[in-house]
């Protein structure tokens, strides 16, 4: 093993936080590359333009959070590898996924592409813009073989270890992305076309630059011609840690997608407010993302290297951090949430119920830094499913019914429709922390005496 990057040794603080700032910047950085999009849309579109790219990037976003969730059942799975000093087991991980990722990918572009006009009848795209939707769709889902290609690199860097090369894939996806952004909308007035052409041309370069790397540098392992396989055992178990996430991530979006439209319905001030307040809660939710991917990848080491304890150690860090953000920021916003909202938006009105929104809703923050640090430690146990269990569970029963009651009982406020995200976490949270203690209940039974 590549001893940089092994997680079962040294500190666990250090190397949880070494871990999860590299993973936070990438975050940050496809966040702002998206939110360039817009941005130059803007300066050279009509409203039609931007709401077409607003629409398809809604709908790319939901599906690369599937893809990221099943990459990550090859990350956990080369992770415990790598833990346990299983060389060849690594490699073959690599091999499999490598092959069932590029059928994946192969099979998603076909199927997507031919439901582009039923994916922007089901977004109920504005007539004005249904055009412009379908080209920027149909663009971006030709590349999807880029987006699968640059996460299945990253799942393979970060299962050994390393969290900082896939930083440096999104570093070049950017800056490809924002200078062709200006090139295709700016100088050749390509719209939305442009867009999404910037998009996956910076996503093939980046991908150019991982493949790159992934050939020079040293993983800890090596992996052959005869590793390029399709395993079915190994496949299953990629599959059995990545295909609950990529459920409950696509369901959590579909989620927000729902809430939206039930905001929209609400009037144009309740929906630019949510929009705005969701935008920035995203912002304020990658800390606890990042924190999730840490603490996954070292569980998933330790476990492999049979070092329990150590995992366990990595969660009650994250918590603290998490939760200690958490804390920070719903205290923030319960003073000072214009400064924030008012960035978005001039409109008095707006600013008002965005602020009532934001109130409660930044509660959220907290609760479900809980829950995400628990997902990322039962993702790294092999354990994916409870975390599927207790997000479906907060959107059927919480998040959903919470948000359209409130909205029929309290039509001239935000605010109580705010707290359905928070007490959905809450739920969510109660639930991780009765599983982790039916395990550890479990383990130290089995403990012979």
């Amino acid at each position: 093993m590549n001893e940089k990057n092994d997680l079962t040794k040294g500190s666990v603080w250090n190397n949880l936080v070494m871990f999860a700032l590299p993973y936070l910047l990438s975050c940050f950085m496809q966040t702002f590359y998206g939110m360039a999009d817009l941005f130059v849309v803007g300066l050279y579109n009509g409203s039609e333009t931007t709401t077409a790219v607003s629409i398809g990037s809604q709908v790319m976003h939901m599906l690369t959070v599937i893809i990221v969730g099943f990459a990550m059942g090859a990350t956990v799975r080369i992770a415990r590898c790598v833990g346990a000093k299983d060389e060849r087991s690594a490699a073959r991980t690599v091999g499999s996924a490598v092959v069932f990722f590029i059928l994946f990918a192969g099979v998603l572009t076909a199927t997507l592409l031919w439901m582009v006009n039923n994916i922007t009848g089901v977004m109920m795209t504005p007539a004005e813009a249904v055009a412009q939707t379908r080209i920027y769709l149909a663009v971006c889902f030709a590349g999807i073989p880029f987006i699968v290609a640059y996460n299945v690199i990253s799942s393979i860097f970060r299962g050994a270890g390393d969290s900082r090369r896939p930083m440096y894939f999104v570093a070049v996806a950017c800056v490809v992305n924002i200078v062709l952004d200006f090139v295709f909308i700016g100088s050749m007035g390509l719209g939305a076309a442009g867009a999404a052409l910037g998009t996956v041309c910076g996503q093939a370069v980046s991908v150019a630059f991982a493949l790159g790397m992934l050939r020079k540098c040293n993983l800890g392992f090596r992996i052959t011609r005869k590793d390029i396989r399709a395993d079915r055992e190994v496949i299953a178990q990629i599959l059995k840690v990545g295909a609950p996430i990529a459920c409950q991530d696509g369901l959590i979006q579909i989620a927000f997608i729902v809430i939206t439209v039930i905001a929209n319905s609400r009037g144009l001030i309740a929906s630019a407010a949510v929009g705005i307040v969701e935008k920035l809660i995203g912002f304020m939710f990658l800390v606890p993302s990042a924190f999730l991917s840490a603490i996954s990848a070292i569980t998933a080491q330790n476990m492999g290297a049979d070092r329990a304890d150590r995992a366990r150690e990595s969660l009650r860090y994250g918590l603290m951090i998490t939760v200690c953000w958490g804390v920070l920021c719903a205290l923030y916003n319960q003073f000072l949430p214009q400064t924030l909202v008012g960035l978005f938006s001039k409109d008095t009105a707006v600013i008002t119920a965005g602020c009532a929104y934001m109130r409660s809703y930044a509660f959220d923050t907290v609760f479900a830094a809980v829950h995400f640090c628990f997902s990322g430690y039962f993702c790294g146990d092999q354990k994916s499913g409870i975390s599927f269990i207790h997000n479906i569970t907060a959107i059927l029963l919480v998040r959903i019914p919470g948000a359209y009651l409130a909205s029929v009982y309290y039509p001239h406020s935000l605010y109580p429709m705010g707290w359905a995200a928070p007490l959905g976490s809450l739920l969510s949270a109660l639930i991780c922390i009765g599983f982790y203690m039916y395990y550890r209940q479990r383990e130290q039974t089995a403990k012979p005496v």
